[in-house]
């Protein structure tokens, strides 16, 4: 188009023509679909997004189904923290005094501590977070339950229905996330299914392999006036017709199990952490007792039998005991009870117990057959097999298994022995992890709770503590989550506040979540916390000097002052750099009314030993690298 002189520069608008003709424009509608029941319903949504607060006339919503069915499930805690979406949960939550609410600093440490509250009660822990970056942020928590088996349901809010793939302010499809880390997930948009849903979250999480459950809830449905009825147990379990779990062994495979275990000369029991998700340590001691087979156990399986029994032959692994590690590779048959083979148990698994038969018990069937080959496996709850199983089997007399005995005896000597274990004080008078760990343990008398970090922390922790009581471990085993101590620790100290709580972790695991310091001290959680700093990613180190050629990069992590740290958050600190340090302040921690914090500044280049390399086998276990031990 050409402009000439004198015309217009552009064409009148409507409103321009409008006025001249000093009539008002046609106003025009930017509503997808406007008029349609679904443009209505969007708009109502949006309007709702603004609109926080319930009706004056107090009536029963969606929001007050969740608290009574939380309370229905015998919950008396969870760990949250508000959003826009879940704020009318939060808005009637005041009427629920029974319940009490942990404003954690950050999502992650709430999933954290719902974990490591169900570990140590053996019930269903629960978080909840909002919509979006609340809700992603649960998300590695709910994966490290997934894959330690920890029954959790992790509560999210989301934006009211219609606007569900609308791109909403803070929406994401949580549902999609969560699906390949959850046992079951669901997306509620009517109050009416609440009741139900919340029912059979907690049954699925709880029921067979234990596990997490995700709930996400639309704003529209918190806020809904519903009469919808609780169902019962029984209606729960009615409207879930494929889900049943099998609980108990088949009776020929226990036979089978039976014969094998009457003939095996040199038996080995691998216990695992269904032993402690069945409450089935009396059980597994009797069976033991009964039989006379030693014990052995997985990272997650610690306390599924005092370590002090003569029975308790010790950790297994990729870092365990080398004397175990010989147990299992001399066996004619090993009997795993709730374990899942995984590689850091077996390591290269064609050269793994070469001379063992294997009895399997699991009660997930996905999980027999799927790294190790067994020639008996048993599909059930480990405490149901084992109460069946031990009264098909003969009494041993210990006698018949004395030079069995006298050899697993020389090993452990031997092992015991070796230079990694309690040094005291490592190269030039630097204090050593594995002393810190012991003391700990000695002078809480083993009986407190211990919640390991993720790297040698947990090592050290699994390896020196001396575990008496089942449930008294906690750690991040399948996903090894660094940062999961603090926030698991308030959790486990919330549900076991008759014990002493100790969290054991290093100074980069602390850094990721150590903004849960003032969740501590706001809820007054009395944890003590066993800094061990290095002043490196200490298992990043040791594997780029062993694995890499000494290829460092990365590992050096120079903190900050912890002390001052943990008294900007109000937290006494101690302090100690030698082993003469070590007792006072412990005492001084445990003195403490709340919680304490110790700066343990421990050698910089301790290694844990034995170490398995990554491709090898138990057999081929490094005890020390360059000429030094740990």
């Amino acid at each position: 188009m050409t402009i000439t002189r004198g015309d217009p520069a552009h064409p009148p608008s409507p409103v321009e023509d409008a006025a001249a003709a000093g009539r008002s424009p046609a106003r025009r509608s930017h509503v997808p679909n406007d008029g349609s029941a679904d443009a209505a319903a969007v708009e109502r949504a949006r309007k709702a997004m603004l609109h926080e607060a319930r009706d004056l006339k107090r009536t029963r919503i969606g929001a007050d189904v969740v608290c009574e069915a939380l309370l229905r499930q015998g919950v008396d805690v969870f760990f949250s923290y508000p959003g826009g979406v879940i704020l009318p949960l939060y808005d009637v939550l005041g009427d629920y005094p029974e319940l009490r609410h942990v404003l954690v600093r950050h999502e992650q440490g709430g999933a954290h501590a719902a974990d490591g509250y169900a570990r140590v009660t053996g019930r269903v822990g629960v978080c909840m977070g909002t919509s979006g970056p609340g809700a992603t942020n649960l998300v590695t928590g709910i994966g490290t339950a997934l894959l330690d088996s920890v029954p959790m349901v992790a509560i999210t809010g989301n934006v009211p229905s219609a606007l569900i793939g609308k791109d909403a302010f803070q929406e994401i499809d949580i549902n999609g996330i969560t699906l390949p880390m959850t046992k079951h997930n669901y997306l509620v948009r009517d109050a009416d299914d609440l009741p139900r849903v919340i029912a059979e979250a907690f049954h699925i999480a709880r029921t067979g392999r234990p596990g997490p459950v995700h709930i996400d809830i639309t704003k529209d449905a918190l806020q809904q006036e519903t009469r919808a009825e609780h169902p019962s147990e029984a209606e729960v379990v009615a409207g879930l017709p494929g889900f049943r779990p099998n609980l108990d062994g088949h009776g020929r495979q226990l036979k089978l199990a039976a014969a094998e275990i009457a003939s095996a000369k040199r038996p080995v029991i691998l216990a695992g952490h269904g032993v402690l998700h069945a409450q089935a340590w009396d059980d597994l001691r009797a069976f033991a007792e009964k039989t006379q087979i030693p014990v052995a156990w997985t990272l997650l399986g610690i306390g599924v039998i005092d370590e002090a029994h003569p029975l308790a032959y010790g950790y297994m692994g990729m870092h365990g005991w080398k004397h175990v590690n010989r147990a299992i590779q001399s066996a004619d048959l090993l009997i795993a009870i709730g374990m899942r083979f995984d590689d850091r148990v077996t390591g290269n698994v064609r050269t793994y117990a070469p001379y063992a038969r294997i009895v399997h018990v699991d009660i997930d069937p996905a999980e027999i057959g799927k790294n190790v080959a067994v020639e008996v496996p048993i599909v059930g709850d480990a405490g149901r097999v084992l109460r069946a199983l031990t009264p098909m089997v003969a009494a041993v007399d210990p006698a018949t298994r004395a030079e069995y005995f006298d050899q697993l005896a020389d090993w452990k000597a031997d092992s015991i022995a070796s230079s990694w274990h309690g040094s005291g004080a490592w190269r030039d008078g630097l204090l050593s992890a594995d002393y810190v760990i012991e003391r700990i343990g000695e002078l809480t008398d083993h009986e407190a709770t211990y919640v390991a970090d993720v790297g040698q922390n947990q090592m050290w922790l699994a390896r020196y503590t001396g575990f008496r009581h089942p449930n008294s471990h906690v750690s991040s085993g399948g996903l090894g989550t660094m940062g999961f101590s603090v926030p698991a620790a308030m959790g486990a100290a919330l549900g076991r506040p008759d014990r002493e709580t100790w969290a054991i972790t290093g100074d980069g695991g602390f850094q990721m979540t150590s903004q849960e310091l003032m969740t501590l001290v706001a809820d007054h959680i009395p944890v003590k916390i066993a800094l061990l700093d290095n002043k490196k990613l200490g298992m990043i180190r040791q594997w780029q000097e062993i694995i890499y050629g000494g290829n460092y990069h990365s590992a050096s992590l120079p903190g900050p002052d912890f002390a001052k740290l943990a008294d900007a958050y109000g937290i006494p600190a101690f302090r100690a750099r030698t082993p003469g340090d070590v007792d006072d302040a412990i005492r001084s921690a445990q003195a403490v009314d709340g919680p304490a914090l110790i700066w343990f500044e421990i050698a910089e280049e301790q290694n844990v030993f034995p170490m398995m390399p990554a491709g090898k086998g138990l057999s081929d276990l490094i005890e020390k690298w360059g000429g030094a031990d740990e």
